[in-house]
């Protein structure tokens, strides 16, 4: 991990060597890996994985919307960009993405959700055409989506489907599908690549609001799934504590719901996702036709998952696989092809993939690694496991501190001093706690201390993890 001295004070300056590689960064919200291929009819993300490198073990570090974006900007670890949970994007950070490549001579754009704060924070992009869903932060904003819908159809509610951005429930959407914001982004994406005309090579990144809540897909997804096999939740016998549910509303966090309510979930959000791989493959082929395939490098990747029932778990912000392991493919032009990598990987290693796409290093320390040393074979030097964490959310006893190697994982819950160990090559729907092999418990406790002994006291005391009543929201490095 870098040190305070290192973050703090190093110069953002680059060393440049030409770059003309067009960066193509796609990104859904919400998306949990397991729910590509197989299951789920993903066709273009499928090519793409074929044509390039699949990650099976990348992670978000805090599993929510907002610090998983920070980390992004960042490459940072939670502690260094400084948040530990759910909370606002700081206004500026001192070294960040779309800055990094306006410097290196890139046209920067973001077209989709942001969620930054404010709501118009750019944080560098050049053009920005914006989705916020339903998240208004002053009486002033209109997201452009939101804005566009106006002047389509100045007579429709946006949201007359009638599901919350939280909820559990699923119905398809009640409005033409050209009003759909996963159309709206594609379009606006299309409309981009078709119209490109600049000398300079663009950083685009295209940020889909879905398969996040709600769960309205257009009616034919919906159908396209309505008599197709869809895994059931798994739920482990540690998990009986989340049976009952929090609350009567559908915006739970925890509670069985029975084996039809997850299925309709289910149902919903797999049809979300085919409705985004859809619109990818339009982007891709748009992509294509320009002429401009074979001089871009194209990612995608999620900010996190979501449980949909999983051990009576729903939403995210845990460090179970639903909520923490996201898909992550990256195709480059002349790299091998359906390569499967299987070292640790994590949402800051996007910051400097993208800095080497531009032929570029990073100029200050940060704690991520480019995922091209991995994709051209360089794997000497790589971390042997991530560090994944979470304050306190919907309830006291949800925050939690954890390590994986994508083999083994190892949580230690802040509030009750709980440890849960799980064999994920043996157990991936994290059935059996197996804290009863001494020898795998001691190993990975010993990583956690020495992990976080640096904090300090209210972290590790007495050479042993120390518990947490208290949220911890931001570190000492949050810039304030």
């Amino acid at each position: 991990m870098i040190s305070r001295r290192e973050l703090l004070a190093a110069p953002a300056l680059f060393q440049r060597t030409p770059a003309r590689r067009n960066v193509l960064f796609l990104m859904a919200d919400q998306h949990r890996a397991d729910c590509l291929g197989g299951t789920a009819h993903t066709p273009n993300l499928d090519r793409l994985a074929a044509e390039g490198s699949r990650f099976p073990n990348a992670y978000s570090s805090t599993p929510t919307c907002t610090p998983a974006r920070a980390c992004l900007l960042t490459g940072l670890s939670p502690w260094n960009h400084g948040m530990l949970a759910y909370g606002r994007v700081a206004a500026k950070y001192p070294y960040e993405m779309p800055r990094a490549m306006n410097d290196l001579g890139y046209f920067t754009a973001a077209i989709g959700k942001l969620h930054y704060a404010p709501q118009r924070n750019a944080h560098g992009f050049q053009m920005v055409l914006l989705d916020e869903s339903g998240r208004v932060e002053n009486p002033e904003f209109r997201s452009d989506y939101r804005s566009w819908f106006a002047s389509q159809a100045p007579l429709l509610n946006p949201d007359a489907t009638g599901v919350g951005f939280n909820d559990y429930n699923a119905k398809p959407y009640v409005l033409p599908e050209r009003l759909h914001p996963t159309r709206w982004t594609a379009d606006c994406a299309v409309n981009f690549l078709e119209g490109y005309q600049r000398p300079e090579p663009f950083f685009l990144k295209v940020s889909f609001a879905r398969p996040h809540s709600p769960y309205d897909p257009p009616q034919r997804w919906m159908d396209f799934y309505k008599d197709r096999p869809l895994p059931a939740s798994d739920v482990a016998p540690w998990a009986e504590r989340h049976r009952a549910r929090n609350t009567e509303k559908n915006d739970i966090w925890r509670g069985d719901m029975g084996a039809a309510t997850v299925r309709e979930s289910r149902q919903g959000y797999w049809a979300s996702v085919s409705f985004i791989d859809e619109q990818i493959g339009r982007i891709l082929e748009t992509l294509e036709k320009r002429g401009l395939a074979d001089s871009t490098m194209v990612v995608y990747l999620s900010d996190h998952g979501d449980m949909l029932g999983d051990h009576h778990l729903w939403r995210k912000s845990y460090a179970y696989e639903g909520s923490a392991r996201v898909p992550m493919i990256v195709r480059l032009p002349g790299s091998p092809k359906g390569q499967t990598i299987l070292q640790p990987v994590e949402l800051r290693d996007l910051f400097p993939t993208v800095l080497a796409a531009a032929d570029a290093t990073p100029s200050r320390p940060i704690d991520g690694r480019s995922l091209l040393d991995l994709v051209r074979g360089k794997t000497e030097g790589w971390r042997e496991w991530i560090d994944l964490e979470h304050g306190v959310c919907y309830d006291n006893a949800n925050q939690w501190t954890a390590l994986t190697d994508g083999r083994w994982k190892y949580i230690f819950h802040g509030y009750t001093g709980e440890e849960q160990l799980f064999d994920l090559t043996k157990d991936r729907a994290e059935l059996r706690n197996r804290t009863d092999d001494a020898a795998q418990l001691r190993l990975w406790r010993g990583r956690m201390i020495a992990h976080l002994e640096a904090r300090g006291d209210a972290w590790v005391k007495g050479g042993k993890l120390a518990t947490r009543e208290k949220m911890v929201q931001y570190s000492p490095l949050y810039p304030r």
